[in-house]
């Protein structure tokens, strides 16, 4: 076990050096940021102080060693603003967590009892309602759907906070923008999953034994058919995190993915690099925890 945990930590942290380099490539890409940072009005070689200031007169591997020495030490940087991107990670975080945890116990609240009914009753309207949502969430982009939530809700009805986070009220359009792929996900993977424990030889016993159907979807049935569910459930709760950008920039959602798109309009890197790396090694984490699980119950895995 402390052999396989150690292999997938390295594992995690190649992976982390590699999106690190690619994120200083890409964002150096984009331009020279003084360019947006200096007014047109300011004084010759303005531009070229700031640079200086900034640390971008440097060499590019110059800049780049500095970039991954600070990781080592959990340094992520001042950002052109002069804030620590750390502390603004800090202070963004709350607010997109927050919403990431409310989309998915929506979504999963939603969608587990739809994709069960939806397997016990298969043909029914409650199982074409299960498939049309499936379909829905699947296809429609989630930017469209946040403007037409804002569009309905917001505008026409005026039942709710067109954006900004203030109270409970204000939580429940972006969580439905949010949540809404993630519960097609759930409703589809809940019905095949029940659809094959239902089949199993010891639901059958039980309903040989003559236990309700109630007593057997619940006890024998859903608490196996839930397994894969948590796990997809969970991991959905990182692609949250790493696609709260649209949402949030939609909404005027004061969280990281909305900082991040801010920080890339005025090419802000050391913000913009700090902020994938952030969800990057949250989504890593995930996936860390989950390979540990799924040792701890079988430990075959370990073996392959």
């Amino acid at each position: 076990m402390l052999r396989y945990t150690a292999g997938r930590l390295g594992q995690a942290a190649a992976s982390l050096l590699v999106i690190a380099t690619l994120v200083f490539v890409l964002v150096r890409l984009t331009g020279d940021p003084t360019t947006l940072l200096v007014p047109e009005y300011a004084p010759a070689g303005a531009q070229e102080v700031l640079r200086r200031q900034l640390g971008l007169d440097q060499p590019l591997y110059v800049q780049y060693w500095q970039f991954i020495g600070g990781l080592l030490v959990l340094d992520l940087g001042t950002s052109f603003g002069g804030a620590s991107v750390a502390d603004q990670l800090l202070t963004y975080l709350p607010a997109t967590a927050a919403l990431a945890l409310v989309a998915i116990l929506g979504a999963a609240l939603v969608a587990v009892p739809l994709g069960v009914l939806s397997a016990v009753y298969p043909g029914s309207l409650v199982d074409k309602a299960a498939r049309l949502l499936a379909m829905l969430g699947q296809s429609v982009p989630v930017f469209w759907l946040a403007i037409m939530l804002i569009l309905f809700f917001s505008v026409r009805l005026g039942w709710l906070p067109v954006a900004g986070q203030a109270g409970p009220s204000s939580y429940v359009l972006p969580a439905i923008a949010v949540g809404w792929p993630a519960a097609a996900g759930i409703v589809r993977l809940t019905r095949s999953s029940m659809l094959d424990v239902l089949g199993a030889d010891y639901v059958r016993m039980a309903r040989a034994k003559g236990l309700s159907s109630g007593v057997v979807v619940a006890k024998h049935a859903l608490r196996n058919a839930l397994i894969p569910v948590i796990t997809f459930s969970s991991l959905l709760l990182g692609t949250f995190m790493n696609g709260s950008v649209v949402v949030e920039t939609i909404f005027a959602w004061p969280g990281v993915g909305r900082m991040a798109f801010e920080s890339v309009t005025v090419r802000d890197f050391p913000m913009v690099q700090g902020a994938v790396l952030m969800f990057a090694a949250f989504f890593i984490l995930l996936n860390l925890v989950v390979d540990l699980v799924y040792v701890a119950v079988d430990p075959r895995i370990r073996y392959r």
